[in-house]
């Protein structure tokens, strides 16, 4: 997949401010470093740039430059289309990942599933049940659903790792956009045997329906968060 020089800037700066390289508060170096720094001209650095500020990571200020506005310690971005392995990476304290559970299943015993996926009852779905761990603590459990004839091929070692780089870097697809809703609801007796103490028996629920860039739905995610450590952020900017 190949990407423009500014979207190449775009995720190293990224990256850098993620990882705690540039933090919150913090000045980017000036235009000329950064133009410098990357080998590119103004005017495709002036883009990266502006990717990062429609994103929430920067903001320009006029006379002084780029400041870092990023905060690290958000648990969810709902406005984002983000691998929970790069929220991950820019955690002071990062979650362990274990793979609980990883099956092909009948589209036909799951509706909302087999509707959301736009699948067949003869339809086959990969289901992959992924505990997210702070310590023995299980903070987040994620339940995914995906279409194996869009995303062939994701097995253990690739849901341990992170399953958003392997169907962009090995499989060469284009990860769109994503239709998501938070509800609060009970938790079944199979999300408090994965959480353990929960109390109250409640969960956060952040459901996603996932396109790829052809407008295909290959994945529909279930994260079921503690509400105790449950939190979220909408970055809004007032438009001129």
């Amino acid at each position: 997949m190949n990407r423009k020089k500014y979207q190449v800037i775009y995720d190293q700066l990224k990256a850098d401010i993620r990882q705690g390289i540039y933090c919150q508060g913090q000045l980017l170096p000036s235009e000329m470093e950064l133009c410098l720094q990357f080998e590119t001209s103004r005017e495709t650095l002036r883009k990266s740039l502006q990717l990062l500020q429609n994103d929430a990571y920067i903001q320009k200020i006029r006379g002084k430059g780029s400041i870092v506005i990023y905060d690290p310690s958000l648990n969810f971005e709902l406005a984002s289309l983000t691998s929970f392995q790069e929220i991950n990476a820019g955690l002071s304290q990062p979650y362990q990942t274990e793979v609980a559970v990883l099956e092909t299943i009948k589209a036909k015993d799951y509706p909302d599933v087999k509707t959301a996926l736009q699948l067949r009852d003869f339809d086959t779905i990969l289901r992959v049940v992924r505990l997210r761990k702070k310590g023995p603590r299980v903070n987040i459990v994620d339940i995914d659903f995906f279409n194996p004839k869009l995303v062939p091929g994701i097995t253990e070692e690739v849901a341990q790792t992170s399953i958003y780089r392997y169907i962009e870097k090995d499989l060469n697809l284009v990860i769109s956009h994503s239709a998501k809703t938070i509800t609060f609801q009970p938790a079944n007796q199979t999300l408090q045997d994965y959480f353990q103490q929960l109390e109250p028996a409640y969960v956060a629920l952040v459901e996603a329906t996932v396109f790829l860039g052809d407008g295909q739905p290959f994945q529909l995610n279930q994260s079921h968060h503690r509400p105790s450590s449950f939190k979220f952020t909408n970055f809004s900017r007032r438009q001129s």
